[in-house]
């Protein structure tokens, strides 16, 4: 395996630094897919990217909450999981987390008071035309000819 370091600055860095931050690499890639398989990180589809951006890092607070309270989790093995029943010294890991933490919630409890009814809403005004989506074109893959029809002006 090769790895390189380029840019204007890069004899600034050390072997040793540059070795951490690749093995910080398999720190990100592990991230990314609890992120997306648990966390439901991808899962928000949405044209406006601004709504998809603060998804995402709701996805990653809520990584971070996972993390925060990793020293209140109790390993909860189900039945097929007998290696972490007899296994004292277990890695709490995100998912073990994850599972415990309707428990670690109530035990630390909120400061939120109850919402009160307030009746119905009036909904919207009467007359109130909301503004349709923009509509794009549809483009659809085919040969070099009409591609190129569609790039000329």
């Amino acid at each position: 395996m090769w790895l390189i370091v380029i840019g204007s600055r890069r004899d600034e860095l050390s072997l040793v630094d540059c070795y951490q931050c690749y093995r910080q690499r398999y720190d990100m890639e592990h991230l990314f897919r609890f992120g997306k398989q648990r966390l439901l990180m991808t899962s928000y589809l949405t044209p406006d990217v601004h709504h998809e951006e603060n998804w995402f890092k709701l996805t990653l607070l809520s990584y971070v909450n996972l993390w925060a309270a990793r020293k209140l989790a109790v390993v909860l093995p189900r039945d097929w999981e007998q290696y972490l029943k007899t296994n004292k010294s277990i890695k709490i890991t995100p998912s073990l987390v994850q599972r415990d933490f309707s428990r670690i919630i109530t035990t630390l409890g909120t400061f939120a008071k109850f919402p009160k009814r307030r009746g119905f809403s009036s909904g919207r005004i009467k007359g109130y035309k909301k503004a349709p989506r923009t509509r794009h074109d549809v483009i659809k893959k085919g040969s070099k000819k009409s591609t190129e029809k569609l790039k000329a002006p």
